[in-house]
């Protein structure tokens, strides 16, 4: 393991690469990456890097995220199957079929999109701030989230706007059940729960915080509990465990774990610096019209 690593060290130097990776990747993974976060502080980071090549170990919309701001490097996704059955629910035909029955809504794309169905819609969010994008959209206009049905559904409840959703779903958020945070709450009862705003109502309705993987650590590192419940995919617990060692962080299912992310390890990483694979590039028309509505984001 140990040679890998060092050739991974050495291809990074002579490639002028830097690897970046979302909290929802292996251990191993996470732990060699020059910087970790979720898909927001991902985006942010991937503009502000003196590199040439930019190796994005999470799942296939990332690294099209990361073109799409970096259209100048050369972005890089270990493993090219590397998908989402949450951004592959809806299609840009979808989003069309939409607009002909919501012509005068405002549609918002969520991250886990792909580039084709961000470069339909107005605006994008993450989970991190979608109640700030929505508070600064006018009141007056209806809104289409797409794609997750229960990330609109909490957004609608937040916010009191009139949303139209999409029913898509992520099945890893989908597994975590309330019956398993009330097992573990009784497991460990001082301890305070926090899930991802794409689970079920029933389990976002008895947390004590709900939000994405950014703000889940936010959580943890400025509250006086000891002990964590995290409802969302297990190896955000690694990146808690990494960021505040002197606490206890639990997963709400340890079944709670995303296939696809799983799928990059430190042999890809490795095969990816050395034959700069699989290059990562989108037609030029969908790349601009999709960086128009991050930009948008970005600007709220």
């Amino acid at each position: 393991m140990q040679s890998i690593l060092d050739e991974i060290e050495k291809l990074k130097k002579e490639r002028k690469a830097v690897i970046l990776a979302h909290n929802y990747q292996p251990p191993e993974i996470q732990d060699i990456a020059d910087f970790s976060a979720d898909s927001l502080e991902l985006a942010r980071h991937s503009m502000t890097i003196d590199a040439k090549v930019i190796v994005l170990c999470g799942v296939r919309f990332m690294a099209e995220m990361a073109y799409i701001l970096n259209p100048d490097k050369l972005v890089l996704l270990p493993d090219e199957t590397a998908g989402c059955p949450l951004a592959d629910s809806i299609t840009p035909q979808d989003v069309r079929h939409l607009r002909d029955q919501y012509p005068d809504a405002i549609f918002l794309a969520y991250v886990n999109t792909s580039a084709a169905v961000k470069a339909e819609c107005d605006i994008c969010y993450t989970s991190a701030n979608i109640l700030e994008v929505i508070s600064k959209l006018p009141k007056d206009r209806k809104l289409v989230v797409l794609p997750d049905r229960n990330l609109a559904r909490w957004a609608r409840e937040k916010t009191q706007r009139e949303i139209i959703s999409w029913q898509g779903e992520c099945p890893v958020h989908q597994a975590i059940n309330k019956e398993g945070i009330i097992k573990a709450k009784a497991n460990f009862p001082h301890s305070a729960v926090m899930v991802h705003p794409e689970c079920k109502e029933e389990v976002v309705g008895i947390s004590d915080f709900v939000g994405g993987t950014g703000g889940m650590l936010r959580f943890a590192k400025t509250t006086d509990y000891q002990i964590y419940i995290v409802g969302t995919e297990k190896d955000m617990c690694h990146k808690l465990k990494r960021e505040i060692p002197q606490k206890l962080f639990i997963p709400a299912n340890e079944e709670a774990i995303c296939e696809d992310m799983k799928k990059t390890n430190l042999s890809k990483v490795l095969w990816s610096l050395q034959t700069l694979s699989h290059q990562v590039i989108l037609d030029d028309d969908i790349r601009q019209k999709a960086k128009r509505a991050i930009d948008k984001m970005f600007y709220l």
